[in-house]
């Protein structure tokens, strides 16, 4: 990147990158210990993870519930420079015969450098919904 990307931004990549590489302790070192990971929808993989440990766990169950196949492309990362980021992002799992594909998006709150909230949407709200339920 030759432009100059705002902190925000770039802690938002950060994130991106280390949860594509499975290293769940520099994502903790991003976000406060109060974080709050919103999942949309209404299956098994919704809801409210408050607490670092809470949303590391959520993510572990997608890697595992998806055999290790669960992936994420970022597409955009763009600040506000007020202490939000919107990032948006495809998505990939399988999950039993089922395969999915959607774009999506994150939208980050920004507190002192670390992330203190991340609201999670989707394309596609009832297939997403659909594919997480075969996870009962």
């Amino acid at each position: 990147m030759t432009h100059h990307e705002h902190p925000d931004a770039a802690l938002v990549r950060r994130g991106y990158e280390a949860f594509s590489r499975g290293d769940m302790e520099t994502l903790r070192s991003l976000m406060t210990s109060d974080c709050t990971h919103h999942s949309p929808g209404s299956g098994p993989m919704s809801g409210h993870f408050k607490g670092a440990d809470n949303v590391l766990a959520h993510f572990g169950r997608l890697m595992e519930l998806t055999g290790g196949t669960f992936r994420v492309e970022v597409d955009g990362v763009y600040p506000d420079g007020r202490g939000h980021v919107m990032a948006t992002h495809k998505w990939h799992a399988d999950l039993g015969d089922r395969g999915i594909e959607m774009r999506g998006g994150l939208f980050f709150t920004i507190v002192g450098g670390k992330v203190t909230d991340v609201d999670e949407c989707v394309e596609d709200i009832e297939e997403a919904d659909a594919f997480w339920a075969q996870a009962g």
